[in-house]
């Protein structure tokens, strides 16, 4: 049952980034995302490629950009980017309003780069992302390590129980060289104050509440696809 249950989010990953990458024009400068529905953006955007398609990725992680590269997609470094058109990444939480919470991964801060300089901000999702309200996914931060003892402290003092994460028995580093704490602030009433207060903690470099970062999400269900946007919370 549970690798069923896999296998069914996993097609349904794969349905809305391929619907994504249709929005990809020529000639685009694309941000490319990190984790397992990314991965299928870019198969989608390669087989585009093949297909005529030119673009320039820009990769939000060293991971997305071995994976480019094995792909055959051009890339172009995320610190000399001005601007992208489109970006296409995942989210672990997302709710109508378009908030959402990412970092599960663990390449937030540069997801959040990414999606800062993009023009389009597309996430795709299945199902199982959609929520009401905010915060049953553990809010992930990156703190930079010799920061890490008050860091800490400043997420118990706004309500918050962190644990700092582990991958392999060992601290889990982020491509910046960072930790990465987990935090239950359990629901969230305010995100967007929530994400204001995490901003204020020195040795905080990125937190995964994404707060006006995203323009589309794209959401495959068993009975086809959703499309949330900006301008309509649903269609």
């Amino acid at each position: 049952m549970a690798a069923a249950t896999l296998n069914n989010r996993n097609l349904a990953k794969q349905l809305a980034a391929q619907e994504a990458v249709k929005l990809v024009k020529n000639n685009d400068i694309v941000g490319l995302g990190t984790g397992s529905t990314a991965r299928f953006a870019l198969m989608a955007l390669a087989e585009r490629l093949k297909e005529g398609l030119q673009i320039r990725g820009v990769p939000s992680s060293l991971a997305t950009e071995a994976q480019a590269k094995a792909l055959g997609i051009p890339l172009l470094p995320l610190g000399e980017v001005a601007q992208i058109d489109i970006s296409i990444d995942g989210a672990d939480e997302f709710n109508e309003e378009l908030q959402l919470i990412k970092g599960g991964g663990g390449a937030l801060f540069r997801e959040k780069i990414v999606a800062s300089l993009s023009k389009n901000r597309v996430v795709v999702v299945d199902s199982s992302k959609k929520v009401a309200q905010l915060g049953a996914f553990k809010v992930p931060v990156e703190l930079v390590p010799v920061a890490c003892r008050y860091v800490l402290d400043q997420f118990e003092a706004l309500g918050g129980q962190a644990q700092l994460r582990y991958k392999n028995d060992a601290l889990f580093i982020t491509d910046n060289q960072n930790y990465i704490a987990d935090v239950d602030f359990g629901l969230i009433a305010n995100p967007e104050e929530l994400a204001i207060q995490l901003n204020q903690i020195e040795g905080v470099l990125a937190h995964g509440l994404f707060i006006g970062l995203a323009t589309k999400v794209i959401m495959a269900t068993g009975e086809g696809l959703l499309v949330f946007e900006q301008s309509q919370k649903g269609s």
